[in-house]
C-alpha cells in the first residue's frame, strides 16, 4: 500500500455524507462548438429554427445499413421454441402439487410409487405392429432391425434409402417420433438420406435444443428453419437506451463466451432506439434467442447461420429518423418556409463532415485537452484532469472529485466514486499503491503506470478526440477561405490506387476512413477539368502516415494550430506506440442520402410522434396495418415537430447535420441530455 498522507479519514468520510451537490442559478459552463473547431455553416439563409432532439428515445432511431445497401430493420422477435425447460419444470410441480392435494399419507406414497415405475420403463420402448408396418412402407427390414440396435448399442446409423420428395421426409420424421416415443433424433442428410440417433434426453426424458448444435423439431426442420450449422450466428439487436458495447457484455455474460467471440459493424447511440446485426461465433440459436427473456430494453431477433463473421466497419452507414419538437423560428419568419430552404440547402449542398460535440465528451472539460497532455507526455497533468472537479460531470462523481481535491487520497476517494467510471478508478487504483516520496508527491513514473491502466479504448479516444480537434479548426479555416470552390493543392483520393483500411482502434463508427489509402495533390488542370469536386476533397487527420495539403495557407492551419499546443504535426512519432498516431483522411464535405422530411403539428411532448421498429413489428403481428409516423388529430395539437429522415455514411455525424438543417448550435445538446439523465 502507499504511504498515506496524514488525513483524518473518518472526518472526509463523516463530511462527504452531509456533503449536497447544489446546481448554482448562474448558467454552468459546457463545451462550446467554436472551442473544438466548429464555426461555418454551408447553409446560407439568413436564420433557422429551433427545437428539441432526443426528449424520448423514439425521437432519434437509427437503423444500420449493411453491405449490400440493405437498411436493417427488425422483422421478428427471435424464434418460437416452445417452453423452457424452467417452466417445464414448474408447470410439472404444479400438476404434482395439484394431484397430491387432498390425499392422505398412503395415497401420496402410492402415487409416488406409480410414478417412479412409470419413469424407471421410460427408458424402453414399444413398436406397435401398426407402426412397424407404416415403417415398412417408407425403409428396409434392415434399416428398421439397425434402428432397434440403435437402443442396445447407442450409436447411430443412416439409411440407404434417400427420400426426396420434402413431404414424404416430413412424415416419416413425425412417424419415427411417434414411433419411437420420441426417444429418437433424425435429420436430413444433404444427399435426402436419414441420420438417426438416440435422443438426448433432460430429466423428464426429453430432447433439450440447446444440448445439441442442431435441433430438429417434430417436422424434421433443422434449427427452426435456419439450415445447417454454421460457424456464425447473424442476428438483428433491437435497443432503446443501451450502448452497443453495453449489449455485447451483458450477451457474452449470459453466454459464458469470451467477449471477442461477438462482433458488430459499428457502435449506436445509446439515447435512442437503434437496429444493428450482430455475429456470434459458433452461436446456438437456441441459447442466444432464449436471451430475449433476460435482456433489458433489448431484442434479438433475425436469426441466420453465416460462414462469416462481421466486422468492424462491415457496414455502408446508418438511416436516421430524427424527430424534432418544440420547433420555432429564430426570428419569427415563417416556419414551413425555412424549414423548407433549409431542407434543400442541405440536400443539394450538404454539410460541413464536422467531427460532432459527443467527440470531445459531455463534461466541462473537453476529451481533446487529455489528448494533448498524453501526446506531450504529461502524464501528471492528464491524470489530475481527469480526475478533476467540473462545472459540469456526471453527477455519481462529484463527491469524489471533491475528496480527490482536498485530500489527494485515492483510498478515501475511491470509497467514494462508483467503480463504472473506469479512467478515474483506474487511476485511483494504481496512485494507491505507489509510494509518495519526501515531499508527498507522486513521481512521474506513478502517473505514467496510472495512465497506462486505462482501459485502451479511453487512452486512445483522448489523442484520437485531438486530432478531431485539429481537423475541425482546419475544416472550418477551408471554408472560410476558399468556400465550395476547389483548389490546386486540394487533396483528393487517388481513384487509382486503393487500399483496405488498417483499422486499429475501436473509433471505427467516427474515424472509419481509409489510412492507407493513396492521396493526390490536384492541380490547376485538375480544377479546371471538373474531374473532382468538393465532395471529393479530403483532409487528414495530424499524423506521421499522411500527406498534408500542399496548398500553403491550409498547410500552415495545421503548424500554427498545433503550435499552440506544443505540437508539430510532421513529428508525431512517440516513444510509447499507442500514442504514435498514424493520422488518416476525412471527407470535408459530405451530402445526405434518400432525405426526406415532414412536419407534424402534436399536443404533449411526453407521446410519440414516431413508432420504433419493434412498435410497428407488434402492431402489425395484430394484422394492424401502420406507418412510422403517428397521425395526431384534434385542436389540441398546436405544437410543432419536424420529422427528419436521412442516410449518412459510417464516418459522418448525424448532429453536425442536423446543426446544418436547424442552423442551430449543438453545444448544449449533450448538455440536455446530461440533465434529464439526472432527473430519471
Amino acid at each position: 500500500m502507499s504511504q498515506k498522507r496524514g488525513i483524518d479519514s473518518e472526518q472526509v468520510l463523516a463530511s462527504s455524507k452531509k456533503f449536497k451537490v447544489e446546481t448554482p442559478e448562474v448558467a454552468k459552463k459546457s463545451i462550446q462548438e467554436h472551442e473544438v473547431g466548429i464555426t461555418s455553416y454551408i447553409n446560407k439563409t439568413e436564420t433557422g429554427f429551433t427545437g428539441l432532439i432526443k426528449s424520448l428515445y423514439s425521437d432519434f432511431q437509427v437503423n444500420e445499413i449493411d453491405v449490400s445497401g440493405n437498411v436493417v430493420h427488425l422483422v421478428d422477435e427471435g424464434i418460437d421454441v416452445g417452453k423452457s425447460k424452467k417452466e417445464r419444470k414448474m408447470e410439472k410441480r404444479a400438476e404434482d402439487r395439484k394431484e397430491l392435494q387432498g390425499k392422505t399419507e398412503e395415497e401420496i406414497e402410492a402415487i409416488k410409487a406409480q410414478k417412479k415405475e412409470e419413469e424407471e420403463n421410460k427408458s424402453k420402448y414399444d413398436l406397435s405392429d401398426e407402426h412397424r408396418q407404416e415403417l415398412l412402407t417408407y425403409i428396409t427390414n434392415d434399416e428398421l432391425a439397425q434402428i432397434e440396435e440403435l437402443f442396445s448399442t447407442g450409436n447411430n446409423m443412416e439409411t440407404k434409402t434417400s427420400f426426396d420428395d420434402k413431404q414424404q421426409r416430413g412424415k416419416l420424421h413425425q412417424l419415427l417420433r411417434a414411433a419411437f416415443q420420441g426417444k429418437l433424433e433424425s435429420i436430413t442428410s444433404p444427399e435426402n438420406t436419414f441420420k438417426i440417433a438416440i435422443a438426448k434426453k433432460t430429466s423428464r426424458g426429453r430432447q433439450h435444443p440447446q444440448e445439441s448444435m442442431h435441433h430438429v423439431d417434430e417436422n424434421g426442420i433443422l434449427n427452426y428453419g435456419l439450415g445447417a450449422f454454421k460457424p456464425y450466428l447473424h442476428f438483428t439487436v433491437f435497443k432503446e437506451n443501451r450502448e452497443t458495447m453495453e449489449v455485447a457484455s451483458t450477451i457474452s455474460k449470459f453466454l459464458r463466451i469470451p467477449h471477442k467471440a461477438i462482433n458488430y459493424a459499428g457502435t449506436k447511440d445509446r439515447r435512442g432506439a437503434t437496429c444493428q446485426r450482430f455475429s456470434i461465433h459458433k452461436g446456438k440459436v437456441v441459447r442466444v434467442n432464449s436471451l430475449n427473456k433476460a435482456l433489458k430494453n433489448t431484442v434479438l431477433g433475425g436469426f441466420t447461420y453465416e460462414d462469416s463473421p462481421l466486422g468492424l466497419g462491415d457496414l455502408k452507414g446508418n438511416q436516421f429518423t430524427i424527430t424534432i419538437r418544440d420547433v420555432e423560428p429564430l426570428g419569427g419568419e415563417n416556419l414551413a418556409e425555412i424549414v423548407d430552404n433549409s431542407f434543400t440547402s442541405l440536400k443539394e449542398k450538404g454539410f460541413i463532415n464536422y467531427f460532432g460535440m459527443q467527440r470531445f465528451g459531455s463534461f466541462s472539460i473537453s476529451t481533446h485537452m487529455l489528448g494533448i497532455h498524453l501526446l506531450k507526455e504529461e502524464w501528471k497533468d492528464a491524470a489530475e484532469l481527469i480526475l478533476s472537479e467540473q462545472d459540469i460531470v456526471a453527477p455519481d462523481s462529484i463527491e469524489a472529485r471533491r475528496i480527490w481535491a482536498e485530500t489527494k487520497n485515492p483510498s478515501l476517494t475511491l470509497k467514494k466514486l462508483p467503480h463504472y467510471f473506469s479512467a478515474e478508478t483506474a487511476i485511483l487504483k494504481v496512485l494507491d499503491t505507489e509510494q509518495l516520496d519526501e515531499n508527498e508527491e507522486y513521481g512521474k513514473n506513478s502517473y505514467f503506470k496510472s495512465i497506462m491502466a486505462i482501459p485502451k479504448n479511453l487512452r486512445m479516444m483522448y489523442s484520437h478526440a485531438y486530432q478531431s480537434y485539429v481537423w475541425n479548426l482546419v475544416a472550418s479555416k477551408r471554408i472560410e477561405l476558399f468556400g465550395l470552390e476547389l483548389q490546386e493543392g486540394d487533396l483528393v483520393i487517388d481513384d487509382e490506387i486503393k487500399v483496405k483500411s488498417d483499422q486499429d482502434d475501436d473509433f471505427e463508427e467516427d474515424v472509419k476512413v481509409n489510412r492507407d489509402v493513396k492521396v493526390k495533390s490536384i492541380t490547376k488542370e485538375d480544377v479546371e477539368s471538373g474531374k473532382y469536386s468538393i465532395y471529393d476533397v479530403v483532409l487528414p487527420t495530424p499524423g506521421f502516415k499522411v500527406q498534408y495539403p500542399t496548398n500553403e495557407k491550409l498547410a500552415q492551419v495545421y503548424v500554427q494550430t498545433m503550435a499552440q499546443d506544443g505540437l508539430d504535426p510532421y513529428k508525431m512519432g512517440r516513444r510509447i506506440k499507442e500514442f504514435s498516431l498514424t493520422g488518416s483522411y476525412r471527407n470535408l464535405m459530405t451530402r445526405p442520402e434518400n432525405l426526406t422530411y415532414k412536419i407534424v403539428k402534436y399536443s404533449d411532448n411526453s407521446v410519440p410522434l414516431v413508432r420504433t421498429d419493434l412498435e410497428i413489428l407488434r402492431l402489425k403481428k395484430e394484422g394492424k396495418d401502420v406507418e412510422r409516423i403517428i397521425k395526431v388529430e384534434g385542436d389540441e395539437a398546436t405544437k410543432t415537430a419536424v420529422v427528419l429522415t436521412m442516410q449518412l455514411g459510417v464516418s459522418s455525424y448525424a448532429t453536425m447535420a442536423m446543426r446544418e438543417f436547424m442552423k442551430a448550435d449543438t453545444s448544449r445538446w449533450s448538455e440536455n441530455m446530461m440533465k434529464k439523465e439526472e432527473t430519471k
